[in-house]
């Protein structure tokens, strides 16, 4: 019986979420829409069960929290990729205009399916944005992305 060759995309899918990610941190909404699938589906594991799905609504999701940062940074620490999931860990230092600076430690798991990403996992620690976070910015996000 002839076996199929595997197929191993793991080196592609570490560079498709190493392009998403610089897309990410300059805030190319436009670009980073373009690697999400129509069912991708992105939640902050543990703080939203319900998360956003398809490129859309992903990033409106993400602009509700990050478009009002006037720093945004990114401390790449470990890439672990095997198969389709690319697993991040990795600092956002957020920087408010109003001076404050959050380093916010995330663990984020993709999956990658046919060159784009088709799950994202963000594990992070909500403590840390509630205890540093400016309170103007907590009112911001407190009435959440789907309500305009």
């Amino acid at each position: 019986m002839a076996r199929l060759p595997i197929v191993d995309n793991t080196d592609e899918n570490r560079q498709v979420v190493a392009a998403y990610w610089a897309s990410h941190f300059a805030r190319d909404w436009e670009r980073m829409a373009t690697f999400f699938t129509d069912d991708c589906h992105y939640t902050d594991v543990g703080i939203d069960a319900t998360g956003a799905t398809g490129p859309e609504e992903i990033i409106l999701r993400l602009r509700l929290g990050i478009e009002p940062l006037s720093d945004y940074e990114h401390v790449p620490k470990h890439v672990v990729a095997e198969g389709d999931l690319v697993v991040t860990e990795h600092v956002e230092v957020w920087g408010f205009h109003t001076g404050e600076r959050i380093e916010h430690p995330f663990t984020s798991v993709m999956e990658v399916t046919g060159g784009r990403i088709s799950r994202w996992h963000d594990y992070s620690h909500l403590g840390n944005l509630i205890d540093n976070a400016p309170s103007w910015w907590l009112e911001h996000i407190s009435g959440g992305w789907r309500d305009g």
